[in-house]
């Protein structure tokens, strides 16, 4: 790709020869490779042999490895300049044992100069509509969010322990229309209800390529141990969301329903969504990281995902 379409400019020329380990290497994993110069060697874990093929045939080369299985991860020490955590922790139990073996690996031999994680902005708990900024202490209600909170801690300490430069983005509700389940489509079609506008919540969100584009943004200019939101300029509560996605692709708008009756019909892990509310700060992502959103708000993304100008 030539320098003048990498999202970051012309690289300097101490990247030029520089390997990128992406753990975790789904749908924004394959954005961050797609959007890399042909210089810079991008490596990718995985534990699907299945997948090596797709991999090749993108350039990125596939490295064998489990995270659930800490003595597979030992060969990525000293491999990469920078990593990629993208992957998730486990989905039951206690704190998050897949990050904290990954950084046990990668610290045995010439740890890599950068390290980004992504996280979620769930380690903040329900902020009651407030603004947010990466200053705020994290306070999440939830199993999920509780391990992300384990994991960011492990980054920190990895940081703090190596002189490894980490930085860890906070990251909302993604979207984007090649992206599976990526836009509100298949969700109004099923009818599924949003809450009331007395019960609703604020909801924050960020078009795919755009957090590619952050990814690559901290791996070349995070600074060292900076966390970073993630997200559009969008200011929308979740049911107004909705209603102008429906607009858009030309559907009924989503029922509303009180908060006891969501209770009653929708599934825990939709509750628990509609259960926090925040609007995140995303002044350090432009000032600092120096990102100009290519979609800064959901009506522009999702008027382009439509085909409507």
């Amino acid at each position: 790709m030539p320098s003048n379409l990498n999202p970051l400019g012309a690289l300097p020329a101490r990247f030029r020869r520089q390997r990128l380990l992406i753990v975790g290497c789904g749908d924004v994993g394959l954005r961050v490779a797609a959007a890399l110069p042909r210089r810079v060697r991008v490596l990718a874990l995985t534990s699907t042999p299945a997948r090596h093929a797709e991999l090749r045939a993108r350039g990125i080369v596939p490295l064998s490895g489990n995270l659930d299985q800490p003595a597979s991860l030992q060969r990525l020490a000293g491999l990469a300049d920078r990593v990629l955590h993208l992957a998730p922790p486990p989905g039951e139990g206690p704190g998050d044992p897949r990050t904290r073996d990954l950084l046990r690996a990668l610290r045995r031999r010439a740890p890599p100069r950068a390290l980004v994680y992504g996280s979620t902005s769930g380690v903040y708990g329900d902020c009651r509509g407030a603004w947010v900024q990466e200053t705020r202490a994290p306070q999440a209600t939830t199993a999920r969010g509780q391990r992300r909170v384990q994991a960011e801690r492990h980054v920190r300490f990895h940081g703090r322990s190596t002189g490894v430069r980490s930085a860890i983005l906070r990251i909302p509700g993604i979207y984007a229309p090649d992206r599976e389940g990526g836009t509100p489509r298949d969700r109004l079609l099923r009818g599924t209800p949003v809450l009331r506008a007395e019960d609703d919540v604020h909801t924050n969100h960020i078009h795919a390529d755009d957090l590619a584009r952050a990814c690559l943004a901290a791996l070349w200019r995070g600074a060292p141990q900076r966390v970073y939101h993630v997200n559009d300029d969008t200011q929308l509560k979740m049911g107004d969301y909705f209603d102008q996605a429906a607009r858009l692709y030309g559907l009924p708008p989503p029922k509303r329903i009180s908060r006891q009756e969501a209770r009653e019909q929708l599934s825990p892990m939709l509750l628990s969504f509609m259960s926090e509310s925040r609007r995140m700060d995303n002044t350090r992502l432009k000032r600092e990281l120096r990102l100009k959103l290519r979609y800064p708000t959901v009506a522009e993304g999702l008027r382009e995902n439509s085909g409507q100008r």
